[in-house]
């Protein structure tokens, strides 16, 4: 009777197991397919994780990483016992925080003009739109020169003497540029940032809006109690993504549009483009480590304290 049982236990185990291997073999074509990108991920984001080391020593490149002396944390030093270390910072977070303001607002409306339009013109549009994302940071910096050149611009030559205005030296006034940078970045992102928006909203169920129209809701209402509401969840979750690169920023955009005018430090110096500096003054590794890091460690602190207000706002909303 023993025997029978465990024959019955050994059978019923052969046979999930065999389950399990089908199951598993029906997955293997989507295993493959995710293998690639895997490993991206893994040697990109998880094997340079030692590397963090670092910014806790003094590197030496004939000791090697392990082999260098620790300093513990006098790399950090660098960011805050300097005088720069609040303009820097307030640069970086505040210009962080009108991208993540400006280029929502525009990525949404871009998307839903382009959710209105149909037939060829709405792939010229998105081409078009799309285009500036695609162009060189160097690039862009010398077509940003071309308008605002002291000389030859475009603006002092044409548009501010239709109005009888003087010409302006735009690359030693550092006022003008928090305006301008932000306007740039719009400018570059918003076709890019658009292409989820749009893609979300294509994907929405047309019965809504054909019942709205049907109660008589014009175009206003219908993206204000239809759309934007659908749009919720993906407004958040991209958000709460940007917040946790706010201690971050677009070294091309703020080294190579003003450029490298240090006349303009004060509105376009940011970590990033302060590090590098350094770097290139004094060639300290571990001292750019140690900014990564921070960087990094202030990110993901940001982004699980906004899903934790978000979450306690509308949980369905947070990511976790």
């Amino acid at each position: 009777m023993t025997d029978v049982r465990e024959n019955r236990t050994i059978q019923l185990h052969k046979t999930h197991l065999l389950k399990k291997l089908a199951k598993w073999k029906r997955f293997i074509p989507i295993y493959i397919m995710m293998l690639p990108g895997f490993l991206y991920l893994f040697i990109n984001n998880y094997m340079p994780l030692p590397g963090l080391v670092i910014a806790f020593k003094q590197y030496n490149a004939r000791k090697g990483i392990f082999g260098s002396n620790w300093i513990g944390f006098k790399n950090f030093e660098y960011l805050f016992k300097t005088s720069d270390a609040f303009v820097i910072t307030r640069n970086t977070i505040l210009y962080n925080l009108a991208f993540i303001v400006v280029n929502t607002v525009m990525a949404v409306l871009v998307a839903v003009i382009l959710s209105e339009l149909n037939g060829k013109r709405k792939k010229v549009y998105q081409s078009v739109i799309l285009l500036p994302n695609l162009i060189s940071t160097v690039i862009i910096g010398y077509l940003v020169f071309s308008f605002f050149s002291v000389e030859n611009g475009f603006v002092n030559n044409s548009i501010l003497p239709a109005f009888g205005l003087k010409p302006v030296d735009w690359y030693s006034e550092p006022k003008y540029w928090p305006f301008i940078i932000i306007f740039v970045s719009a400018w570059k992102s918003v076709g890019y940032n658009c292409i989820v928006y749009l893609a979300t909203i294509l994907g929405f169920d047309r019965a809504y809006y054909e019942s709205a129209l049907v109660d008589g809701a014009n175009r206003w209402k219908q993206f204000k109690y239809i759309t934007l509401p659908l749009l919720k969840p993906t407004i958040i979750m991209l958000t709460l993504m940007a917040i946790g690169r706010i201690f971050y920023s677009d070294f091309g955009l703020f080294y190579q549009v003003p450029m490298n005018q240090g006349a303009l430090y004060s509105t376009t110096n940011t970590i990033d483009t302060y590090v590098y500096r350094g770097l290139l003054q004094l060639g300290n590794i571990s001292m750019s480590a140690a900014a990564g890091l921070y960087q990094s460690v202030i990110g993901f602190i940001l982004v699980l304290g906004a899903n934790m207000l978000v979450r306690k706002v509308d949980k369905d909303s947070a990511l976790i």
